[in-house]
């Protein structure tokens, strides 16, 4: 945008904010009468001055002033008002840490171009997902060293191709029902309706790491 020979410039009235931090977020919204920001579950008494944002979770405050706390499906912030750029501290903490590096990079919705995954549940030797994949799209074929898939169908219609006896056959999956992929297995996913497809898959074995995954052919070129 900087280097384009293609752009004017129009003077306006209007406030402007740069949203680099939480402390900036809180400037900007609405406050209640104790100059509290308060976003969807949240219930507090005696609390000033503080920026309280909720997600899938009740969050009560007792006799606080000028915090940011903020709840999110695996992290929650808590920070004095004014400290909030300290929060990439944290994030470079985290990187170091053997057993919480990954919350530094990955979100618990996770974007790909057929559509997305919400990780659910993470335990020793399993991991439980919400898949949704666009109407018409489709995962990669593939198969897993380390794990095996269960698959029920919560919305839409699946297409599966599932290996057996060494070759590739397809099963349509409706909702309620539910398929079994084994390890090292071949198999793809697929929407072929005009609804989104919602799944749940869980995973199960020794090793249930995104990188326990060779792909044979992907319409997005990623094998």
């Amino acid at each position: 945008m900087e280097k384009t020979k293609r752009a004017v410039v129009i003077p306006m009235s209007l406030n402007w904010s740069d949203i680099g931090s939480w402390d900036s977020v809180y400037e900007i919204l609405p406050k209640d009468e104790n100059r509290n920001v308060k976003i969807e579950n949240v219930v507090d008494i005696n609390t000033k001055g503080s920026l309280i944002i909720a997600n899938k979770r009740v969050v009560s405050t007792v006799g606080l002033d000028d915090l940011i706390i903020v709840e999110t499906d695996d992290v929650i912030l808590i920070a004095r008002r004014g400290e909030g750029q300290k929060v990439r501290e944290v994030v470079n903490k985290l990187k170091l840490s053997n057993e919480y590096n990954q919350l530094a990079d990955y979100h618990t919705t996770v974007y790909r171009p057929w559509g997305s995954y919400t990780n659910l549940e993470k335990g020793e030797r399993y991991r439980i997902k919400r898949i949704t994949v666009y109407p018409g799209e489709s995962l990669s074929l593939q198969m897993h060293h380390h794990r095996s898939e269960h698959w029920i169908v919560v919305k839409g219609t699946a297409k599966v191709v599932l290996e057996e006896g060494g070759a590739l056959k397809e099963y349509f999956v409706h909702e309620n029902e539910s398929i079994y992929v084994p390890k090292t297995t071949k198999h793809r996913l697929m929407n072929p309706g005009k609804v989104p497809l919602e799944i749940i898959e869980v995973q199960v074995g020794e090793y249930v790491e995104e990188d326990d995954i060779v792909r044979f052919d992907d319409r997005y070129g990623r094998c």
